[in-house]
């Protein structure tokens, strides 16, 4: 049995058809879960409630934890350092793996223009702070408690439906309305994006491989180094439409963030866009050959998405 927490997040649904090619029985669980395969196992479970997350747990080899949170600090301190103990003691108790899918807001500022799995660990946010906390729970778990993990880490989210990418709410989302895209802070900065699918497959990947566990691993991304304005022309030229598009600057997001409180959450994490932020994921490629989806072939399969019928 492999189990993914938090099964309707971005990477839920496209892990748990890339779990079949390695076990027949996948659980997914969330407070609604829904089939994805059609034979999956559904469990309803509130993650921070330790004895349902046990509940969950029971019978796994393998767990995912790939719950997504509401983008709100508060919540983020309450909920996050809960779940990750009630996860991590399941585990433990019930003698499964487990692989954590992470961000880089842990990393040091002064290493996102070229961040590896060696990145300082030295957040300036908030929930930056709430990240390297939860890293630290598994890593003193691996060392003294012997639990077996490892951290899957990828940069911001792309790919077919979903919603909750940068990418899709500042580009592909306004251009599909017939407005004005948007970009943070400057759009003449290097940007990088984790596709979706594969990200899927290379979180399966690795959690079915024995020896990668006890390491952190960035998930596939592709190499190229784009800006904003590239990826708005990029867009925007698939589209057939005119690359229109504004600079959501700092003080702009402060002011805005008086009445809209996700422009709030966003404003800590502007430095990833006043600067270069490339992701390197060749420890990854190299150890098990994988070509990322270029940038122009993963536009072209979201689109292709918006185009079939819910």
């Amino acid at each position: 049995m492999q189990t993914i927490l938090g099964s309707g997040g971005a990477i839920g649904e496209p892990l748990a058809k890339e779990l079949k090619a390695y076990n027949g029985q996948v659980r997914l669980v969330a407070r609604h879960p829904r089939q994805v395969n059609g034979d999956d196992e559904l469990f309803s479970a509130d993650l921070t409630h330790g004895a349902q997350v046990d509940k969950a747990v029971a019978g796994s080899e393998v767990v995912y934890l790939t719950v997504g949170l509401e983008y709100n600090i508060k919540v983020w301190r309450r909920d996050w350092p809960q779940i990750m103990s009630h996860v991590i003691n399941a585990c433990l108790k019930h003698g499964a793996r487990l692989v954590f899918l992470d961000n880089v807001y842990m990393y040091a500022p002064d290493a996102v223009p070229h961040m590896t799995e060696a990145a300082t660990i030295a957040p300036s946010s908030r929930k930056g702070k709430v990240r390297a906390a939860l890293q630290d729970m598994i890593l003193t778990a691996v060392k003294e408690r012997g639990l077996q993990a490892l951290i899957a880490r990828s940069a911001d989210f792309y790919g077919p439906n979903v919603k909750n990418s940068p990418l899709a709410f500042t580009v592909l989302d306004k251009f599909r309305k017939g407005q004005k895209a948007f970009w943070e802070a400057d759009a003449g900065k290097v940007h990088s994006f984790t596709f979706t699918p594969d990200a899927a497959r290379a979180t399966a990947q690795l959690g079915n491989t024995p020896d990668a566990f006890g390491e952190v691993w960035h998930l596939p991304t592709s190499a190229e180094k784009l800006t904003g304005k590239d990826f708005i022309e990029k867009i925007a030229a698939a589209m057939k439409v005119q690359p229109r598009y504004y600079i959501l600057s700092k003080w702009m997001m402060s002011l805005a963030g008086l009445f809209m409180p996700l422009v709030r959450e966003l404003r800590e994490m502007a430095y990833q866009y006043d600067r270069d932020y490339f992701f390197d994921s060749s420890k990854f490629e190299k150890r098990f050959s994988f070509k990322s989806v270029s940038y122009t072939e993963g536009i072209r399969i979201c689109l292709e998405a918006d185009e079939k019928p819910a």
